[in-house]
């Protein structure tokens, strides 16, 4: 942040919900169709077709609502937001007018310890959470002189949230993002694929000298579809206005896009005021009421909200926030941890083999979790054995776990198949800690002498000669006592 100046920022999020089918039509809400195959005379916006509103999204839209502690409106209504682009066949969306279904809801994020006075989470306001359709999607990369129109996403719905302009830096924003990303998907209702669009954001930035209270001249940069453009867009916007108030000029009003290649943010348009957009009621729709009954089932309905989860895992499991950030990465994913730190018997261990192994192994094969070949109580039973001491880990890695994954029957029956169960017998451990001193009085010595930092070594030495399978708490007793003697 350049000294003297003080960002004001506010996120935009839309959030594609994950219905069956779209916002005012029976047309499927799926992604990876022909080009215009899923359209009908509602969404194409074809003469005398009417609009009936999906329960399914109004009911998600009641979950976030209750997700982040807002006021759910028991009436609210549809309007038309006219304005003409080719993938916005009639010619205006239909949005939720100045009463939004969703009030007054707050999301708490880590802030940014370099712009506030003091350390800890910060409470970011949702001014309000509404219901729209999206537009189609335009392509100018198909070659030929022309651009082609996709109408499959004209109309499926969106919960557009409305952030307020509590955010002061790049780096809150970005984690504001990550928070209401985490929430949205954990709820089930987004999917938050960002290549896709199915998560995107518009971010709303001024800049105003330190100390002061009015706002400065707002400037829009949309489209941003990951979190790293969203920290970089924001930071080079900052120091643009930043730069141009400091040389005595204005800050335009307008809207800008992020130039990834560049590193740059680009004028677009001068900025639309509301009365561009010519709103009026939608006569075909009715006013939106919701019920006391359905705020109820919805809250019923409530998984357990993201950031509970994670509070319980770094209780439970002893993780640090970023391990419990990542194992949450997809609902799936963080099932998958949950059934197998259960199986297992350790949270701890489970959460090492899910951000070690397992994501190597989804990562090398490009695979998501749901296709990782073994299921949890395979893996469970693999840590077990690590656990009981009755293997090492070294071998649970380097030996079991390709077994495991090559189809080569249970954890149990390879380790008794190719004899790779620990050494428990002392006398055997005894023997090879003194083929190892006997062959390093060096080292010997210098821990004799006080150089602690060599046990490592001679434990190491004392594992290879046994192969790997040697117990290596056991070792380290019998190394400890061997030492100790005169």
């Amino acid at each position: 942040m350049p000294r003297g100046f003080e960002a004001v920022i506010g996120l935009e999020v839309h959030v594609q919900l994950q219905t069956q089918s779209k916002m005012f039509c029976a047309c499927r809400n799926a992604v990876g169709a022909p080009p215009n195959s899923h359209t009908c005379p509602v969404c194409l916006g074809l003469p005398g077709a009417l609009p009936t509103l999906n329960a399914e999204a109004v009911r998600m839209a009641l979950t976030l609502g209750l997700a982040v502690e807002a006021t759910i409106q028991r009436q609210s209504a549809f309007y038309r937001k006219q304005y003409f682009y080719p993938d916005l066949p009639k010619g205006y969306q239909i949005t939720q007018g100045p009463v939004a279904i969703v009030v007054n809801g707050h999301l708490d994020i880590p802030g940014d310890a370099a712009v506030r006075s003091a350390e800890g989470l910060v409470r970011i306001g949702i001014e309000r959470a509404h219901l729209e359709e999206d537009a189609g999607k335009s392509h100018h990369d198909l070659g030929g002189p022309v651009s082609h129109v996709d109408l499959n996403r004209a109309g499926v719905p969106l919960l557009e949230i409305v952030g307020a302009p509590d955010l002061r830096s790049a780096t809150e924003a970005s984690e504001y993002l990550k928070s209401l990303h985490r929430l949205v998907v954990g709820l089930g209702i987004c999917d938050g694929n960002l290549e896709e669009g199915s998560f995107r954001c518009d971010a709303n930035v001024s800049v105003r000298r330190t100390g002061e209270t009015t706002y400065g001249t707002r400037v829009e940069v949309k489209n941003l579809n990951s979190f790293r453009f969203v920290r970089q867009a924001l930071a080079h916007e900052i120091e643009r206005q930043s730069a141009l108030l400091e040389q005595g000029e204005l800050v335009r009003m307008e809207t800008r896009g992020w130039d990834a290649a560049s590193g740059e943010t680009r004028s677009q348009r001068t900025k639309e005021a509301a009365m561009d957009y010519r709103y009026f009621p939608e006569p075909d729709l009715p006013i939106l009421c919701v019920t006391e009954a359905e705020i109820e089932a919805a809250q019923a309905a409530m998984p357990e909200l993201p950031e509970a989860r994670l509070h319980r895992w770094r209780e439970a499991h002893g993780l640090g926030q970023d391990e419990a950030q990542t194992l949450a990465q997809t609902p799936a994913f963080a099932a998958y941890f949950e059934a197998l730190a259960q199986l297992s018997g350790s949270g701890r261990a489970a959460a090492a083999w899910m951000l070690g192994e397992v994501s190597r192994t989804l990562n090398d094969r490009n695979l998501d979790i749901e296709a990782f070949p073994l299921v949890p109580e395979q893996l469970a039973e693999l840590i077990r054995l690590i656990e009981a001491r009755i293997v090492g880990f070294g071998t649970a890695k380097d030996q079991i776990f390709p077994a495991l994954l090559a189809g080569e029957g249970s954890a149990t029956d390879i380790v008794a198949r190719k004899g790779l169960a620990q050494v428990q017998d002392r006398s055997a451990v005894e023997a090879a800690v003194a083929q190892v001193l006997a062959a390093n009085p060096g080292p010997v010595a210098q821990i004799k002498g006080g150089k602690e930092s060599l046990k490592g070594f001679l434990v190491g030495q004392v594992l290879k000669v046994g192969q790997g399978r040697l117990d290596a708490k056991l070792v380290n007793e019998v190394l400890a006592e061997t030492l100790a003697k005169p």
